[in-house]
């Protein structure tokens, strides 16, 4: 069986991410409760007349996808893989509208075409020419991981040489207010918001593309490699701690085997609690959080992975994702927790592609 390394990333976020080092320019917003992506020119990626016709995940995911191609050294992928929890849901909501606004007549295709969830692994695959297996995971926030779980197992089962990977999503404005009706999105009231002292429900949404090229080979420029993926649908609160625990002894692992755990912690208290016991249980381990500079979204734990990989490659871990004060000499094995909403619970084991 095949070990399956990371080869090459893009990511495009609310961060400058795309083109600057490994979170070398971070921005804390606390006072915004929705954040929209920092996204680069998309010129050299698409040409210009298609620009203004694509949504904006689309145009995310094809900028993320060329970058980490263009890092792993790669023409053709053998297959792409992508998550997304709600699809380009932009144009879902134009072609709604036009429905309401037109009586339902005399209706374009083209919000209709461009609203399917595997618009962005379609277009990529358009661009790159590539005829490969190519799938969507429409999965909530285990959208990502399911996707990740699909391409090692054909890496491994060298079904495929080469796989490109990724999770993206994108804001729409019907959307939003709808999210921020039901208390999904903080109340303006709610400010400052805090995801390490969180004092009221709900979470600062979000939007992001990451994207990954996993290969059967390791390569000098390789991140790390990955170990393992478990999904579980939903836990309760004091479920968590057995559930990591069997997981990681399933992979001969102790709890002290970790040298860093990236936790999900957005923000909401009504589910960060479902991260306490991990806290206990990896007391002596450096933590890590993120979506206080990525936001909530679907697909927000491919940012988090994102992050993972840059810890190990760099062997750093940058203070504005410590979650406490400890450190590692070397950041060999790192684990990866995240849920949402008390749902969608996902275990991702990550190691050092040069041990």
């Amino acid at each position: 069986m095949k070990t399956c390394y990371i080869n090459g990333v893009g990511c495009i976020s609310t961060q400058n991410t795309f083109e600057t080092e490994f979170l070398s320019e971070v921005t804390l917003n606390e006072t915004e409760n929705v954040l929209f992506a920092n996204q680069p020119s998309y010129k050299e990626f698409i040409p210009p007349a298609m620009i203004r016709r694509m949504a904006k995940g689309v145009k995310m995911g094809i900028a993320a996808s060329t970058k980490a191609l263009k890092e792993a050294n790669l023409d053709l992928p053998d297959a792409i893989i992508t998550g997304t929890g709600m699809g380009c849901v932009e144009d879902s909501e134009k072609f709604l509208k036009a429905i309401l606004d037109n009586n339902e007549q005399f209706l374009t295709p083209t919000s209709f075409i461009q609203s399917t969830h595997n618009t962005v692994g379609g277009q990529i695959a358009l661009g790159l020419q590539c005829k490969g297996y190519n799938f969507t995971y429409v999965n909530g926030a285990v959208s990502f991981e399911t996707a990740l779980l699909d391409a090692k197992m054909q890496v491994e089962n060298e079904e495929a040489n080469n796989v490109l990977i990724g999770g993206v999503d994108e804001t729409s404005s019907h959307t939003l207010e709808l999210f921020k009706l039901i208390n999904i999105i903080k109340s303006e009231a709610d400010k400052p918001y805090s995801v390490v002292t969180p004092n009221s429900k709900g979470v600062v949404f979000s939007e992001g593309a990451s994207f990954f090229v996993l290969e059967n080979e390791k390569k000098d420029n390789s991140y790390a490699s990955v170990q393992a993926v478990s999904i579980m649908s939903a836990l309760e609160m004091d479920e968590v701690q057995d559930y990591i625990g069997t997981f990681l002894a399933a992979h001969d692992l102790k709890p002290s085997d970790i040298d860093a755990v990236v936790l999900g912690n957005n923000g909401d208290s009504e589910f960060d609690g479902y991260y306490d016991s991990t806290k206990t249980m990896f007391e002596a381990t450096p933590q890590v959080f993120y979506k206080h500079l990525s936001g909530e979204y679907n697909t927000a734990s491919s940012f988090g992975f994102w992050v993972a990989c840059n810890i190990i490659k760099n062997q750093e871990l940058p203070e504005i994702v410590s979650l406490n004060s400890l450190k590692k000499e070397k950041y060999t094995t790192v684990l990866l927790y995240n849920q949402y909403r008390g749902k969608d619970h996902s275990l991702i084991v990550l190691k050092n592609a040069k041990t």
